[in-house]
């Protein structure tokens, strides 16, 4: 058995994660709960300031946990990567956007990694998180570490184990999603599956290699992103045949196989879905392949808040009223309900449309009171009024959120474009419109 998987055992290991955010700071506190001394690193000092405070940023923490680990001395953060050489296992958990051209951004995974080659010591393991194309981890990462002069396999491990986050998902959290680890050698894997076996309550999948651990993530989310496609393309056509697609979906579902439930909506929102695909067709390309399928879907998807408001303009018209100027009240712009994330949310690209469109936007999110596009900063209206909603000439939902008082709505709104059905349970329907 390695030392290192002896310390993983006894949890004489000491943890990290770099990056702070929606990924790593909930495995940071689970690496803590499970009883292992752990450093989070982070470049924004205001997120390392927060979490030495025992303060919590991030939906899916505890904040009793946060407190209690960082009271006990089990979790600390800092912003001074000269830290890492205290780690023996490092996990890296950094954005990775796509660029102004819609191509794979991986800038800070690789500043990441080049901030840890200086501290690398033997028997060290480090996991790439953050998802990728495939080859990212053996092409990019491999390279780097290695300038360390430490050979991976025998001197320190690397795998691949994609983040499966589900914002304000309460049935799977970090500790129960099953885990998928790929490691460059099997030793790499070996190594990398007896972290998370020590921290995690759930199943861990070995597979053979981390380009098969990068490109089942990016499967997971691709799937998604065709069947949405699919179902914003009908819901389009059947709008145009006079047809509620959501009673289709609805009498799809009874059938017990075969069929899995996807609803049309704004447009896709957070870090994955719609991003993953962009970064797919891109490595494909390297290889003279075009992802047809899968680039039809994203430009379905793409389009959908350019489409809602095209809707909108056609509402609007039949009470003889323009766009440009019309009083338009958006409900939620966090990109799905019940969390506060606004990342790629449909509802500010909504938003975004309506106002090149000229209309005089306001919106209302619980969970959002503000939010930065831009380098602008759009704040929202904190109460949901009766004057709010009566003085909209149409009121557009693009977020289902449950803490909102729909019936209320219904009652006192012109009139209603529901993106999300979320009025499904309204009985009077005379001022509602379904996308």
């Amino acid at each position: 058995m390695s030392n290192l998987k002896q310390k993983l055992l006894n949890k004489s290991a000491i943890l990290a994660v770099v990056g702070l955010g929606y990924v790593g700071l909930p495995l940071a506190v689970e690496k803590a709960k499970a009883g292992y001394k752990t450093i989070g690193f982070d470049i924004q000092k205001y997120k390392v300031d927060l979490v030495n405070a025992g303060i919590n940023y991030i939906g899916d923490v505890v904040n009793e946990e946060l407190e209690y680990i960082v009271k006990t001395g089990l979790l600390t953060a800092t912003t001074d990567f000269t830290q890492v050489v205290k780690a023996d296992c490092i996990c890296i958990c950094v954005p990775t956007p796509l660029d102004e051209h819609q191509q794979p951004d991986i800038s800070y995974v690789k500043a990441s990694a080049l901030s840890i080659v200086p501290g690398m010591h033997k028997d060290m393991l480090i996991v790439l998180e953050s998802t990728t194309y495939p080859g990212t981890t053996e092409e990019i990462l491999k390279p780097i570490f290695e300038l360390s002069g430490l050979k991976c396999g025998e001197d320190f491990y690397l795998a691949f184990s994609p983040e499966r986050v589900d914002p304000g998902n309460l049935q799977y959290k970090t500790k129960n999603t099953p885990k998928v680890v790929g490691g460059v050698t099997p030793i790499c894997t070996d190594i990398a599956s007896a972290l998370y076996e020590n921290i995690l309550e759930a199943p861990i999948h070995r597979v053979s290699s981390p380009s098969i651990a990068e490109m089942e993530k990016i499967l997971e989310n691709t799937y998604r992103n065709v069947n949405i496609g699919l179902v914003n393309e009908l819901a389009m056509l059947c709008n145009k045949m006079g047809i509620n697609f959501w009673e289709v979906i609805e009498a799809a579902k009874s059938k017990p196989y075969g069929f899995q439930a996807f609803y049309p909506g704004p447009g896709l929102g957070g870090h994955c879905i719609p991003l993953d695909p962009y970064y797919l067709a891109w490595k494909a390309r390297e290889y003279g392949f075009h992802t047809s399928m899968i680039e039809a879907s994203m430009m379905v998807n793409d389009r959908m808040p350019e489409y809602c408001v095209q809707r909108a303009f056609k509402i609007l018209n039949r009470f003889k009223k323009a766009l440009n100027g019309a009083k338009i009240l958006v409900l939620g712009v966090a990109y799905k309900q019940d969390i506060d994330d606004y990342r790629e949310s449909p509802g500010v690209k909504v938003i975004e449309v309506l106002n090149a469109e000229g209309a005089k936007v306001k919106y209302h999110d619980p969970f959002v009171l503000e939010y930065r596009e831009k380098d602008i900063e759009v704040k929202g209206e904190p109460v949901l009024s009766t004057e709010l909603v009566e003085n909209a000439d149409l009121i557009i939902i693009t977020t289902a959120h449950s803490n909102v008082d729909y019936r209320f709505v219904q009652r006192h709104a012109k009139f209603i474009f529901d993106t999300k059905n979320v009025m499904k349970e309204i009985n009077d329907r005379e001022n509602i419109e379904l996308l």
